[in-house]
């Protein structure tokens, strides 16, 4: 497995770029990109010549810190430091629905993979917020509780902050990352809380479950690891360590035999999993590099693996995975 550059667009936005996800492929056009940024501006581009696909989206007051993409590939979602999450229509642009939340309660957000809920991090509040897709109102809190290791009095507890949040494949669990490290599990019909996944000791900013197995779940956390567990069976099973800072980002490739991350270092790696090591590390960028998303699979002419990172030196850049 290998990656080469492709293409970097450098000032893409006109601030740091702290967002991207991948729209899915339509009928009518193929999988577009999608950043958003410190501009306070969501953009879309092309996937090949990263090309700029409309105008950019504005409508929110604060810089942009997580976007997602809905699977049907219609409409997509921004958060923003405004407590603000907008839902808009990829092709027109236009907002299909503004949901309101207190301040840093808006953080990583994510739809399920059927794209009938819309999680979204809850940041202060400990919590993730589950948004029914089809009326666009709150339909569950699911509270993050107190590690069972600490005491109340346990100073390490308080400002529990959820920073990211991830559904497995067949939509039945929920991950969220916190910025004391602990990474919690929920069954999400029962809205019940399962178990503790521990191992990290910094924020886990990022975490996405495998595609083939709905219990292997890869967590990037600021201490400088990639942990691998089985999240039923509450078991660290795997870490890999390379980075020389904190590690911002995580994305497992659609065929499950790697993953990609980028770091404070300013690098992307691509980590076989086979091996469990770096295969390669990239140099495109000159400053944090704070997402990385592999393209899904999908699409008429699409012949080869994608993926994008982006930093704060406002560049995005596109690498062909193979």
């Amino acid at each position: 497995m290998k990656l080469a550059g492709l293409k970097s667009v450098e000032n893409a936005h006109d601030e740091s770029i702290w967002a991207v996800d991948w729209v899915p492929a339509t009928d009518r056009r193929p999988a577009l990109l999608l950043t958003g940024a410190l501009d306070e501006t969501v953009r879309l581009w092309r996937p090949d010549e990263l090309s700029r696909e409309g105008t950019p989206l504005g409508g929110h007051c604060l810089g942009v810190v997580s976007v997602a993409a809905h699977p049907s590939g219609a409409i997509a979602a921004s958060a923003s430091l405004d407590s603000f999450v907008r839902v808009f229509d990829v092709d027109s642009g236009a907002t299909i629905a503004t949901l309101e939340a207190p301040p840093s309660e808006v953080w990583g957000m994510r739809f399920d993979p059927k794209g009938n809920t819309l999680a979204v991090a809850g940041g202060g509040s400990a919590s993730i917020k589950l948004w029914d897709t089809s009326t666009w109102q709150l339909i569950a809190t699911l509270h993050v509780p107190r590690p069972e290791a600490t005491r109340p009095s346990d100073k390490s507890v308080v400002g529990k902050f959820v920073l990211s949040v991830a559904w497995s494949p067949d939509g039945k669990r929920l991950a969220c990352g916190s910025v004391d490290g602990t990474v919690s599990i929920f069954d999400v019909a029962r809205a019940k809380f399962l178990h503790h996944l521990e191992g990290h000791y910094m924020p886990v900013r990022s975490l996405v479950f495998s595609p083939s197995d709905s219990r292997v779940l890869f967590t990037a956390s600021d201490d400088g690891h990639i942990h691998i567990y089985d999240s039923e069976g509450k078991s660290l099973i795997g870490a890999m360590s390379g980075h020389s800072s904190w590690v911002l980002c995580v994305d497992v490739s659609p065929d499950g035999a790697a993953v990609a991350t980028g770091s404070s270092d300013r690098t992307v790696r691509l980590w076989d999993l086979s091996m469990r090591a770096a295969a390669q590390t990239m140099t495109n960028h000159s400053d944090q590099v704070w997402g990385v998303a592999f393209r899904p699979p999908g699409g008429a002419g699409v012949r080869s693996g994608r993926l994008a990172s982006v930093s704060d030196d406002k560049s995005i850049s596109l690498y062909d995975y193979s």
